[in-house]
């Protein structure tokens, strides 16, 4: 269906017939180049769009990626479920940010989340490996959140509302740190 309209679209139109009762006569080379203009913009605009969707539908499959691995580790996370309580619910795409670097195999995500003893905020950094073929968009990736923060409002009496931070970082053990020492520092 779409493919006959198409070719329709590029078929040349008929040729008009000029009856007596026009003005002056348009050269038919005139006619057809404006027809062919008129086609070429229409075609740009139509790609243009359906470029900005399928960027679109990209976006939002990497946050639903993204958000879904999140709320699958919060819900795991014995502070988060303390504070918010079970069960751990998303909130609205529409109400998310999304920032995506390095040939999308970057993000840093914010997504609204709820639960029945508060609301809050997931902030978080993720990154993928993977190939970058042309339809890399309709496998869903397996991201790596490498820093994922909770900030918490738990809601209570009026002296007991409580705003938290949560970090739910359990990739990472906390490293040792070490006192620098004169050797260690670069040359000037």
């Amino acid at each position: 269906m779409l493919a006959k309209r198409l070719i329709s679209f590029f078929k040349s139109s008929p040729k008009t017939q000029v009856s007596s009762f026009c003005s002056p006569v348009k050269p038919v080379d005139e006619e057809q180049s404006k027809a062919w203009g008129r086609k070429a913009v229409s075609f740009v605009l139509i790609t243009v769009t359906g470029g900005v969707a399928l960027s679109a539908l990209d976006d939002l499959a990497i946050y639903h990626g993204c958000s879904s691995k999140a709320i699958e580790k919060a819900s795991k996370n014995k502070a988060l479920i303390d504070s918010i309580g079970e069960p751990i619910v998303k909130g609205p795409w529409y109400n998310a940010s999304l920032a995506v670097a390095h040939k999308r195999h970057s993000v840093s995500c914010t997504f609204p989340v709820s639960g029945p003893q508060g609301t809050g905020v997931l902030q978080l950094k993720a990154v993928r490996n993977g190939d970058d073929s042309w339809f890399s968009f309709l496998r869903s990736h397996d991201w790596d959140i490498l820093i994922m923060d909770a900030l918490l409002h738990v809601p209570g009496n009026e002296e007991k509302n409580q705003t938290m931070r949560i970090t739910l970082a359990d990739n990472f053990p906390p490293t040792s740190c070490t006192a620098c020492t004169t050797d260690s520092r670069p040359p000037e």
